[in-house]
This record gives C-alpha cells, structure tokens and sequence, in this order.
C-alpha cells in the first residue's frame, strides 16, 4: 500500500539524501559553544566521534531501571537519562510515532521493526561506556581537539556533543540500523505536530536538566 505523504513527510524523506556526517555536524553546530566554528571542522569531529562510537566494545548490561511512559512527543525525545535514581524512562508515544514514521517514509530497511526502542536503550548503553573507565579520554584523543601543548605533551579538551554523536553511532551498530539515529531523530522533529496546550514541560537534557 502506498502512503500519502503530507509536504513535511516529503521534506522529512529527502533529508536520507545527507549523509550521517552532516547530522552530526548540525547536532554539534546546535550547541552555542561551537557558534562561528567552521563547519568542516565540525564534520571533522562529527566522523571522529562516530568512529570512535562504532569502535566501542559491547556495552554491559543497563545499570539504570528502565520505565516506559507517554510524553516524548511533548519533550522532543524518544528516551531519558535521569541520574537520581539511576532510571532511563523510555517514551512510548515518541517510538510508535518514530516507528509509523518508518513505514510512512519508506525507512523500514534503514531501521528494521523494532529497532527503535532497541537502539534507545543502546543509546543509554553507550553513554554509560564513554562517562566511566577510559571512554571518555579516548573519546577526546580520538577528536584530536588539544587546548594546551607543552613539551611533549598535549592536552585534550572536550567538544560539546561529541559524547551523543558517538553513542548514537554505537547505537545504530548495536540495533543493527542502517542508518545513524539522528537522521531519524531529524525526521521526526520535522514532522511532529506542535504539542496541545500553551504549558507544556521544556525539554530536558539527557541528565533532567532544563534546557536553556
């Protein structure tokens, strides 16, 4: 059966014709640290912290409860990281819709049945990889960003967004996707309708806090 398409799901479509590097590249250029920084650098580290992502180990098992709730379409996210305690909530309308997405666009070989909450979770997953052991300092030697040179020795520093570039690159290998999550991720924020009402929560970062 073929689905009509509204004017937004066609725009959502054609974003498949960027590649991943680029989706990473805008997620980093969203962040005012990066503002006036030029945009192949921002390629450059987008494709460094995927690399890295994919070459992480398989991750270990969740630590954090996971629960399933509505509300993600309201908050612009399919999944949560919340710290006290350790929960990561998983939205449940925002999957069905990134899910019907899927279908309606044509994506279904890119991100298979399922693979959605899968890669949620896998998302979670990574995170707790790059922010314990040594994740987090190979992470900043593979972007190669040195803020102090002395000697023989350099110091790396960190590149706000690069940690959420490379677990979605872990995600997507571990749910085998075809695509990075952020393609998707993009698609879904270009077709989802404004929520009801005129108080609705602000958005959260990934560790509860109040985006600004």
């Amino acid at each position: 059966m073929t689905l009509t398409l509204t004017p937004a799901q066609r725009a959502a479509r054609d974003l498949a014709a960027l590649d991943d590097t680029e989706f990473g590249a805008r997620l980093l250029a969203s962040s005012p640290v990066h503002e006036g920084r030029d945009h192949a650098l921002l390629r450059a580290w987008a494709a460094a912290a995927a690399d890295f992502g994919r070459s992480l180990p398989p991750a270990q098992p969740l630590a954090a409860r996971v629960v399933e709730r509505d509300g993600g379409l309201a908050l612009g996210m399919l999944a949560r990281y919340r710290s006290r305690p350790a929960t990561v909530e998983l939205y449940t309308d925002a999957i069905a819709a990134a899910e019907d997405l899927v279908d309606r666009l044509g994506w279904r070989a890119l991100y298979p049945e399922g693979s959605v909450r899968a890669a949620a979770l896998a998302h979670e997953a990574a995170h707790e990889q790059l922010h314990h052991g040594t994740g987090k300092a190979g992470l900043k030697r593979a972007l190669g960003h040195v803020v102090l040179s002395l000697g023989g020795r350099r110091v790396y520093g960190h590149v706000a967004g690069a940690d959420e570039i490379a677990a979605h690159a872990r995600a997507a290998r571990e749910a085998g996707l075809g695509r990075s999550p952020l393609l998707l991720a993009e698609a879904l924020a270009a077709t989802a309708a404004p929520p009801p009402g005129p108080a609705t929560e602000q958005p959260r970062d990934r560790r509860g806090r109040r985006r600004k």
